[in-house]
């Protein structure tokens, strides 16, 4: 396999400035002055900067009206920011305490006159004693669900990345391979694939369970392997999720849970259409799934992705999302059994379109 050597997309300014009026919207709507965030994945997608060292932090202000500002270290050019300002995050390459107060001081300038401020969950009381700090996390997921056309590149991108993974699989998943060793070939392949350093790699890579972390183990005959594997490049992070018979010879009850699988995927892709309600598809997958052959499908049926594992909307029956137009979608449909050796999840991304599906996913189902 031969990486991608033109590496990702980048996000294109026009977009990243749609996306701020965005969350001024939302700013005016919760009655706050600005928004300060930090998130790596949530500055870039605001600016189109993404800020590659992952022990230094940035950070950008988004007032109702004024200048955008990007704060960052080193030679920082951003495609959708007035205003960047420069931190040194070290002493002779020796990193300091406290970089985000470091970093973020830089704005006391820009705070004069504010009271209420949103954030990514963090308080900065190093800024100003008399700000309130309001934590806009849940909100800003909302505004974020519809994708535009340079984040679903993106998000394809970070599929492609994932599907490499498992073309590795094929190539050394047997009998005696530790799952260590496939966990590590697995993420190389994904990394040469994404052109890039990865910005996320997880989830499941266990052999002859429902899912984990990678032990040192080897696996056997007759086991089923679950490999979830959710790529992140430049923060945006696909989902997807193969299962694979060890010795390549899955038996009769692995071949008919696994076809009752691809049927409920099947199913799931001709539903999936704009106004949908999430928690009615569960209900009916669930029922559909849950129990069949004594078997057990005991988690969600799937949620949004983008720039978290996990977003809006949650197709889970303890919230009420619908679908709309621009949401992408993980579905993940299972069976799990003491018999199977394991279980079978199979995972496929779409994009809700305006009448359809697009699936993002292609690498083959079969066992």
């Amino acid at each position: 396999m031969s990486a991608i050597t033109t590496g990702p997309p980048s996000l294109e300014a026009d977009h990243c400035r749609s996306r701020q009026e965005s969350l001024r919207g939302l700013l005016r709507d919760l009655k706050l002055d600005a928004a300060l965030l930090s998130h790596r994945h949530y500055v870039y997608w605001v600016t189109g900067y993404w800020h590659v060292p992952t022990l230094t932090p940035t950070a950008v202000f988004i007032p109702i009206e004024g200048p955008v500002v990007l704060v960052a270290h080193g030679d920082v050019a951003a495609k959708a920011a007035d205003e960047i300002i420069s931190y040194c995050p070290h002493k002779l390459c020796t990193l300091v305490e406290n970089m985000d107060a470091v970093a973020t001081s830089e704005l006391r300038p820009y705070l004069q006159g504010l009271s209420r401020i949103g954030t990514d969950g963090i308080a900065r009381p190093w800024l100003n004693d008399s700000t309130t700090w309001i934590d806009i996390t849940t909100e800003y997921q909302f505004i974020r669900r519809k994708k535009y056309p340079d984040e679903v590149k993106a998000l394809r991108h970070a599929v492609i990345a994932a599907e490499a993974s498992y073309t590795k699989v094929r190539e050394i998943l047997k009998p005696g391979v530790c799952e260590m060793e496939m966990f590590a070939s697995m993420q190389a392949a994904s990394t040469l694939a994404a052109g890039e350093a990865l910005s996320g790699w997880g989830n499941d890579f266990q052999i002859g369970t429902a899912g984990g972390a990678p032990r040192s183990r080897e696996a056997e005959a007759g086991e089923l392997a679950i490999f979830d594997v959710g790529v992140g490049v430049r923060g945006y992070r696909s989902d997807v999720c193969r299962t694979f018979a060890v010795n390549g010879l899955p038996d009769e009850r692995q071949q008919e849970a696994h076809r009752r699988i691809v049927t409920a995927l099947e199913k799931v892709e001709s539903s999936l259409r704009p106004g949908l309600r999430c928690k009615d598809l569960f209900e009916t997958m669930h029922a559909y799934l849950d129990g069949w052959k004594g078997y057990s499908f005991f988690h969600h049926l799937g949620h949004g992705i983008g720039l978290d594992g996990h977003e809006v909307p949650r197709l889970n029956p303890h919230w009420n999302d619908i679908l709309e137009v621009g949401d992408v979608v993980a579905v993940e449909p299972a069976l799990y059994g003491e018999s199977l050796r394991g279980g079978i999840r199979l995972e496929q991304d779409f994009l809700v379109t305006e009448s359809t599906v697009d699936r993002l996913s292609n690498f083959p189902l079969d066992l």
